[in-house]
């Protein structure tokens, strides 16, 4: 008994720190897209248009999910809320990918791609444990 009271604050502890770790760098990441948009516009796929509005969009998205991840009452819906998020936003990613376009001077090779996507899956994989998102609503 004493045991599984041990590991659950073990599991607390590390789901509490991985919030602050996670959310706070999607907060300085949403915080970039307003101090440097044309860094992020490259990849905004044309068809959608507005490429800076896109992006101010993403960077609000990114500092709200940040902040609700990090508090805990809101844990759960910031995690949902990050899911959605980084699927969507992988669409950029994918755009970079097909039309093998640069971002901050910087041009993926196609492994790089394939670690990005890896990536991007290992971060959705966090969020969703970060939100306890395995329970039931």
């Amino acid at each position: 008994m004493i045991f599984k009271t041990i590991k659950k604050i073990n599991l607390d502890y590390i789901r509490m720190l991985l919030s602050i770790i996670y959310g706070g760098w999607f907060i300085y990441i949403g915080i970039q897209h307003f101090l440097d948009p044309y860094w992020f516009t490259p990849i905004v796929p044309k068809i959608i248009g507005y490429p800076v509005f896109w992006v101010y969009i993403s960077g609000i998205a990114e500092i709200i999910l940040g902040i609700l991840l990090m508090i805990p009452s809101s844990r759960r819906i910031g995690s949902v809320g990050f899911v959605v998020f980084l699927i969507v936003v992988y669409w950029a990613n994918i755009n970079m990918w097909i039309n093998d376009i640069d971002i901050g001077e910087n041009k993926l090779s196609q492994q790089g791609h394939v670690i990005r996507g890896i990536i991007q899956f290992i971060l959705i994989v966090v969020v969703g444990w970060i939100g306890n998102l395995n329970r039931k609503f």
